[in-house]
């Protein structure tokens, strides 16, 4: 086994228990170049594993490289610029060289503190939105594990209710309050009848584009649950559930009539007040009703009124009638009395 190989072994084992941003973006080759001439001024040697942990613990354990590091999607690649800038120079001047451990100490505490200053200003972590989703653009870059952090939602958002009128149209949005990718797939899936987020439990009803599910005219088939599930590279980003109640037309008429039926009943025709509203806050809808049935009630007096007289007209037409026919006869004796 060649140089190289033995001090990449020795490399490996001094960082085998955690990593940070320098092990994440400086090359091992580097790595070696940059410890080649560390001079152990306590014992006289050159010494590269002493030099392994002088980095491990200017960079591994310190932990505001560490929090410097915690950069928003996508801004690992300047990280590693950063880095390279500080470390590759130094590594370039070294190989070959010996130099005392004090050198190293002061210019690898240097290059520590000049990483931590650029990397601050790197933009943050935009924050992860609850409470469903893999939230790529919410993550933050972990120096330890030297990768993305995400968000740890769980996959599935909770079910969102809907309830519509029978024949009347309905539509669910697949929309999210988190950024997406550009390359995405929309899938929706129907469980017909329940209530559930068994992904066994759903058919598959379109593929593509859509983000709108829309019902023209929904009728009680259509009663059930619906998944909106957001692919990406064929990975799944987040699945939206919503349940649709549909109450039928007839059962919709009958309630309106029973309310008609029980506000007849209540005192002083009073109707029940709407949540929110004050109980004694006058409602336009029944003084409408009031006028209605005063008017009809005066109509039905006046009807019956003229019924009424016109049922006497009769009885007064056949007393003229008998009162002419009686002066006629006393006139007929009078001219027979003369007569004689």
């Amino acid at each position: 086994m060649n140089t190289s190989a033995l001090w990449l072994v020795c490399f490996s084992s001094m960082f085998s228990t955690s990593l940070s941003c320098y092990e994440c973006f400086v090359d091992v080759n580097d790595s070696l170049r940059l410890c080649w001439g560390y001079f152990y001024t306590e014992y006289g040697v050159r010494n590269v594993d002493t030099c392994f942990r002088t980095l491990g613990r200017i960079f591994t354990n310190n932990e505001d490289v560490i929090e410097a590091g915690r950069v928003g999607n996508g801004y690992d690649k300047q990280l590693k610029e950063i880095l390279d800038a500080e470390i590759l120079p130094i590594a370039e001047e070294f190989d070959n060289q010996l130099n005392n451990d004090t050198v190293y100490e002061e210019r690898l505490q240097t290059a520590a503190d000049n990483f931590i200053a650029a990397a601050s200003k790197l933009p943050r972590v935009s924050g992860c939105v609850p409470p469903c989703g893999f939230q790529s653009a919410g993550a933050e870059y972990n120096c330890i594990t030297c990768q993305y952090d995400s968000c740890e939602f769980p996959l599935d958002c909770p079910v969102e209710e809907i309830e519509v009128m029978e024949y009347n149209r309905s539509k669910m949005l697949c929309k999210v309050p988190f950024q997406l990718p550009d390359n995405i797939e929309v899938i929706w899936r129907f469980a017909e009848e329940v209530k559930t987020q068994q992904v066994d439990q759903f058919t598959e009803v379109t593929a593509g584009l859509d983000w709108v599910y829309s019902i023209p005219s929904t009728s009680l088939q259509h009663q059930g649950t619906y998944q909106c599930e957001i692919y990406s590279n064929q990975r799944s980003i987040v699945r939206l559930y919503y349940y649709l109640t549909v109450t039928p037309q007839v059962e919709a008429g009958h309630t309106e009539l029973q309310e008609i039926f029980d506000l007849s009943l209540l005192p002083g025709g009073q109707l029940l007040p709407a949540p929110g509203d004050s109980p004694h806050s006058p409602l336009f809808p029944l003084a409408l009703l009031l006028t209605a049935c005063l008017t009809a009630l005066l109509l039905l007096l006046f009807l019956s009124l003229g019924a009424l007289y016109l049922s006497t007209m009769p009885e007064r037409t056949s007393h003229s009638e008998q009162h002419a026919e009686g002066e006629e006869d006393f006139l007929e004796l009078k001219k027979i009395h003369l007569v004689q």
